[in-house]
């Protein structure tokens, strides 16, 4: 009985962990690598597991992160189940789909570009002919129902409240009479946040494998004082007619977004302004959010119930084709313009900051974690210069961060996580985690718990369970 971290080991993206259960292999999560170029293809041409020997793989959630990687699976003959809840495989075959696409546009961009032309010319990691082949493979599983992965494991979905669908996963081996559960938190959420319902107590374990993405800080910032950030940043915009441009996840901080700033309407605080929420992937994500209520907390589904449309306003426009998302770069503000992706690694929004992170007026709006070396990392750095599609690019925007929309629970909610496991688990593997916030919280669950193992995996190495 064995796990090797093959991902987010010390830092955070590219979440893959193997379960070596007797003979059966399991990989929780099965995430893409996102950061520099040379590394994203190091670290995601060879995915560290042989597809062939997986069994099964077990989902946490729909990120990009956590689930990008499934077509490299694909390619590479996996022929097991992919287990997940209904809410995320709805999110994940729009999610995978959009990335094999921005794979291919991104590669023909950069291919037309002197400066990337060579014998190692990019190619896309997977196509949609991938994506397909791997769909046929989900099968879904209601929350906190136990099912089977083999004749020996069991596993077990508990929602997490971090996304739409998201939940941590619980499985339990069994063999001559003796069993070992492993726990895995998946991206803890966060409580008394809009739309999605609290994190719930998940089962205990005698091993846990935490994230630890928020694990040497508090969000210092209240619901008010983000609405009040929000305000002063659209009347700055209405002032000087300029644009703000937000770098956003296409899943939970898009929704969230709109719901605040319509808020802010509703309360006369703001005047409406054109919002334009400019992803296809975001549009469609938005209708999954409609079809599955189930997951929101009681004050959303309320609202879902009494309104015709939580997501919709005149003011708010959903951009379908690229000829419309281009024709944003030279519409005059004042405006919002949301896109994907929200650590700035691909999708539309490198070309709204290409064309407006040279003008003073303009805004660019935070509002997600920035794994270390993206484009969105540099920018809440405040780089003087970036570096956009392959070019230095002067940054003479504003940049504002947004730490209250974050959807990962701070130091707090993951020491709390621990703390509504009884009984406690034995050893605690701390992931998904830059070094400073893993050895931070690793720190924090030592002075805790003395006498439990703590251990923060290297990638790649394998430990006994």
């Amino acid at each position: 009985m064995k796990i090797t971290f093959h991902g987010a080991a010390r830092s955070v993206t590219g979440s893959r962990h193997e379960l070596q259960l007797g003979n059966t292999r399991v990989l929780l999560d099965c995430g893409l690598f996102q950061g520099r170029r040379q590394d994203s293809e190091r670290f995601n041409r060879h995915l560290g597991v042989d597809p062939e020997t997986i069994h099964a793989v077990l989902l946490s959630h729909a990120h990009i992160d956590h689930s990008g990687a499934l077509p490299i699976l694909a390619k590479g003959k996996f022929r097991g189940r992919v287990f997940m809840t209904e809410a995320t495989k709805d999110l994940v075959e729009i999610l995978l789909e959009d990335s094999a696409r921005i794979q291919q546009a991104d590669c023909q961009y950069l291919n037309k570009k002197p400066w990337f032309r060579g014998p190692k010319r990019p190619t896309p990691f997977y196509s949609i002919k991938d994506v397909q082949t791997i769909r046929q493979q989900f099968e879904t599983v209601p929350y906190d129902k136990t099912f089977g992965v083999s004749s020996r494991i069991k596993a077990r979905f508990t929602d997490v409240g971090h996304i739409l669908g998201s939940s941590s996963v619980w499985v339990k081996y069994t063999s001559q009479g003796h069993s070992l559960s492993v726990l895995f938190s998946g991206d803890v959420g966060r409580y008394d946040m809009p739309i999605l319902r609290d994190p719930q107590p998940s089962p205990p374990c005698d091993v846990l494998i935490l994230e630890s993405t928020y694990g040497d800080r508090m969000h210092d910032e209240d619901l008010e004082a983000m609405r009040t950030k929000a305000e002063s940043l659209v009347k700055h915009a209405l002032k000087h007619k300029s644009k703000i441009i937000v770098p956003a996840f296409a899943v939970g901080r898009t929704q969230e977004l709109v719901m605040r700033i319509k808020e802010l309407v509703q309360e006369k605080r703001i005047p409406p302004i054109p919002i334009f929420i400019d992803s296809p992937l975001a549009s469609k994500a938005t209708q999954v959010f409609r079809r599955h209520p189930e997951c929101f907390d009681e004050e959303t589904f309320k609202t879902f119930t009494s309104q015709k449309d939580i997501f919709g306003a005149k003011y708010i426009h959903y951009v379908g084709n690229v000829q419309e998302s281009q024709r944003l770069n030279d519409r005059p503000g004042p405006c919002v313009i949301i896109a994907a992706s929200g650590m700035c690694e691909g999708g539309r929004i490198i070309h709204h900051l290409k064309h407006g992170i040279q003008h003073e007026a303009n805004i660019i709006a935070m509002v997600g974690f920035q794994a270390e070396h993206t484009l969105g990392r540099k920018l809440i750095e405040e780089w003087d210069t970036v570096p956009i599609f392959g070019r230095p690019v002067p940054r003479r925007a504003q940049i504002v961060r947004f730490n209250g929309l974050s959807a990962h629970g701070d130091r707090h909610d993951l020491l709390d996580f621990v703390h509504r496991l009884n009984p406690k688990p034995r050893k605690i593997f701390v992931v998904h985690g830059e070094e400073r916030q893993s050895f931070s919280l690793a720190t924090a669950l030592r002075e805790e718990y003395p006498k439990m193992e703590i251990v923060i995996p290297n990638l790649h190495a394998t430990y006994d369970l």
